[in-house]
């Protein structure tokens, strides 16, 4: 099986230090390198970094660009600063979704970058370039050029500025960006993340994604895992494709109705949207904390009375609070605070309350 699965810049760097490897998204990935707590905990605490070149970077250009990207994307484009980022989701004309991206307005005139799911780069550019009959504009994959490090943690800062001499960096507004020169190479550093914590995402060539990987692992940054990458994005309530999201789970269903602009343009799937907002939802995304210690995994029942009334999505003891807590798929009439449900864990039944979906107090930095 491996021998299909794509490999990142970084492989050799992780295989070195003896990190357990994995397949996701079709490439070979590393999972953890000590164990998930510790690294999980790094981040929380100081800052870790992570080897994300899978992800997806796609290239929107031409007169059209602003209206094209408008046309196939839920959040609004229209007038946005240069360095500005949203986030938001690509939709079939059903309202449910392609994926979820990130659009950066570069500092080119008429030029966005869109940065896709690893597991979703040939979906999504096929898809893409399927709706630009009608737009003036050039559709280019570049992920295959393209390696990323996610640097994150209360620390990143500090880091990035003073062991990466970044200095700017100190300076950028949550999800806005700058560009920069690493040996004469474009670089693109952004104050994102998928943690719930503050950092950045370093965006480069192959040769300077080794070379800033080796500096900020002598520097004492903590190397992480995609296996603390699931269990920090899932405290900070923020979705995976393939979980949360998918083609058969609209945002409004997931909860992201606020990244949906309804009210302000027209998108791909934006009237089903519409009418699913007309109709009222028949089910939604919750958070589910269980009574007890056991733990709810993605595919577990959620019961009343023991009759099935949805199923959960991703689900751990968490890490940073010691619970045990699910996001869930849930029907309409358990979706309220409070709401007493159980979970299903082989064949037994666990209690459990309907929460908010963030399980851990977020540290962004506005």
């Amino acid at each position: 099986m491996e021998e299909n699965l794509l490999k990142t810049c970084l492989y050799d760097k992780h295989v070195a230090l003896g990190a357990l490897m994995s397949p996701f998204g079709g490439f070979i990935m590393p999972i953890q390198y000590t164990n998930i707590t510790e690294e999980h905990n790094a981040v929380r605490q100081h800052a870790g970094m992570f080897d994300v070149s899978h992800m997806g970077e796609i290239f929107v250009s031409g007169p059209d660009a602003e209206k094209f990207v408008n046309h196939i994307f839920t959040n609004n484009v229209t007038g946005i600063p240069d360095g500005k980022i949203l986030y938001g989701m690509m939709l079939y004309p059903s309202g449910t979704v392609v994926d979820d991206l990130l659009v950066y307005k570069e500092f080119e005139q008429d030029k966005y970058l869109l940065v896709v799911n690893a597991s979703n780069i040939a979906k999504d550019y096929e898809w893409i370039c399927a709706q630009k009959e009608g737009f003036d504009v050039e559709v280019v994959n570049a992920s295959d050029s393209w390696g990323e490090i996610a640097l994150q943690g209360p620390e990143a800062e500090k880091f990035a500025v003073e062991t990466l001499g970044l200095a700017p960096a100190a300076e950028l507004g949550f999800y806005t960006y700058y560009e920069a020169q690493w040996k004469g190479q474009r670089m693109i550093i952004s104050r994102t993340g998928y943690t719930g914590e503050d950092g950045f995402e370093i965006y480069c060539s192959h040769e300077a994604v080794n070379e800033i990987w080796d500096i900020l692992l002598a520097a004492g940054v903590t190397p992480c895992g995609l296996g603390c990458r699931d269990t920090l994005r899932f405290e900070a309530g923020l979705p995976l494709y393939g979980h949360e999201l998918s083609d058969e789970i609209t945002p409004l269903e997931a909860g992201l109705g606020m990244f949906a602009k309804l009210k302000e343009k027209d998108f791909i799937g934006r009237d089903a949207l519409v009418a699913q907002k007309k109709a009222g939802l028949t089910r939604k995304i919750v958070g589910i904390e269980l009574q007890d210690k056991a733990i709810p995994r993605a595919g577990y029942p959620v019961e009343v009375d023991g009759i099935q009334v949805g199923e959960v999505t991703t689900g751990y003891r968490s890490i940073s609070t010691d619970r045990s807590v699910c996001m869930a798929m849930v029907d309409k009439a358990y979706t309220e605070l409070g709401s007493q449900v159980e979970i299903r864990i082989r064949k037994k039944v666990f209690p459990g309350i309907v929460t908010k979906k963030r399980f851990y107090e977020t540290n962004y930095k506005k």
